[in-house]
């Protein structure tokens, strides 16, 4: 295939309506190249089928070359490698032994520790107005996460600053941050501070800095709830007509928050795989080290999938979006993702019926589709 689309990240129309870009690619061809400043071409599958044949295909492989490389202090470094790093039979090992303390009842079971957490962000809100990014999306991850493993309530107000440097995304700040989350999450595990710890610390094979690592890939993974959260907010307020269906049968919801993960769900992309072999994808050729991704910007519009994909409909049932991966690496923390912006977008409804949008911004980021700002008043 030689004509395959081409994106230019840098084009202000990808930072703009990256959904119409990418859909564009679609329409054209399975296959579309992304080039931008500072890396080569990173091959991406746009269509839904095609993207989750890629990312169970054994031939593509995440690894260190997929995630940014840290500069940290020698002792953190054994505890950087999560299992998002590993493949085949180590990756199996490990997720089988974790994956008990993530079910979707265990994450039911959490909900009564998040609404309390949810109506305390809510009741410090200023009366006349407030920025819900900065106000309750982004602290709303980490301090379900201290809730989940244990961390005492004086630390908290530095584990969120470490989240703050985690959501920044690279440089100094998030490379500071890595000290001090390991090292904390070598206090809470031994001995175990909270019942999940305790849970996964009695499970046999697990080890100890197995058992930190997977700390610091929930405070690395659990950011991403902010971002939906705040897209969630605005996708209902600028759609008054699905927040209404939303108010009138409350049952809905847990059908909702699929639909949005597809409509607006942060990631615009999988993390790259390696090709671990030179091979042809739909008639492109694909050498061996390239990284290939999933477009799931397109892969979740699909018509070849969703009818009239490019409408919100809480009521929709269609399923099979890749919002949260698919595969081996489909997101670990899924279902408690799912719980926590349900109370979260329920909370925030239910006590501000009147809720408007003020001037809302969006980040010029060509990977993830958030926002810069949410101005709300009451």
């Amino acid at each position: 295939m030689s004509d395959v689309p081409e994106i230019d990240l840098t084009d202000p129309a990808v930072h703009r309506d990256p959904f119409a870009v990418y859909g564009a690619a679609r329409e054209h061809g399975p296959v579309a190249k992304l080039v931008g400043p500072g890396f080569g071409p990173l091959w991406v599958l746009t269509r839904l089928a095609d993207a989750r044949a890629m990312l169970t295909d054994p031939r593509f492989a995440l690894g260190p070359g997929s995630y940014q490389a840290l500069d940290v202090p020698e002792h953190c470094r054994a505890y950087l490698r999560t299992m998002q790093e590993m493949e085949g039979a180590e990756h199996r090992r490990l997720r089988g032994l974790v994956s008990p303390a993530f079910t979707a009842r265990r994450a039911a079971d959490f909900r009564p520790r998040i609404e309390p957490i949810v109506g305390e962000l809510l009741d410090g809100l200023p009366a006349e107005g407030a920025d819900l990014l900065t106000g309750f999306a982004q602290p709303l991850p980490m301090e379900v996460i201290c809730e989940l493993v244990g961390v005492p309530e004086a630390d908290r107000p530095r584990w969120h600053s470490y989240g703050q440097n985690v959501v920044a995304g690279s440089g100094e700040s998030f490379a500071a941050a890595v000290p001090g989350i390991i090292d904390g999450a070598r206090g809470l595990t031994t001995p175990p501070a909270s019942e999940f710890l305790e849970l996964l610390a009695g499970t046999e094979g697990l080890t100890e800095p197995e058992l930190v690592t997977l700390v610091w890939q929930l405070v690395l993974a659990g950011q991403t709830p902010a971002n939906f959260v705040a897209n969630a907010v605005e996708a209902l307020l600028t759609h008054p007509d699905q927040l209404a269906v939303l108010r009138a049968e409350p049952g809905l919801w847990p059908t909702a928050i699929e639909e949005l993960m597809r409509w607006c769900g942060p990631q615009l992309l999988t993390i790259p795989r390696q090709a671990t072999e030179d091979l042809s994808l739909h008639g492109v050729a694909i050498r061996a080290g390239e990284p290939v991704s999933a477009a799931i910007a397109s892969a979740n519009r699909d018509p070849r999938v969703f009818t009239d994909p490019d409408r919100l409909d809480v009521r929709r049932t269609e399923g099979g979006h890749v919002g949260f991966a698919y595969g081996p690496h489909f997101c670990l923390g899924a279902a408690l993702a799912r719980v926590e912006a349900e109370v979260a977008l329920r909370g925030l409804l239910e006590r501000f019926p009147a809720l408007r949008l003020g001037d809302v911004r969006r980040a010029p980021d060509p990977g993830t589709w958030r926002l810069a700002g949410l101005p709300v008043s009451f």
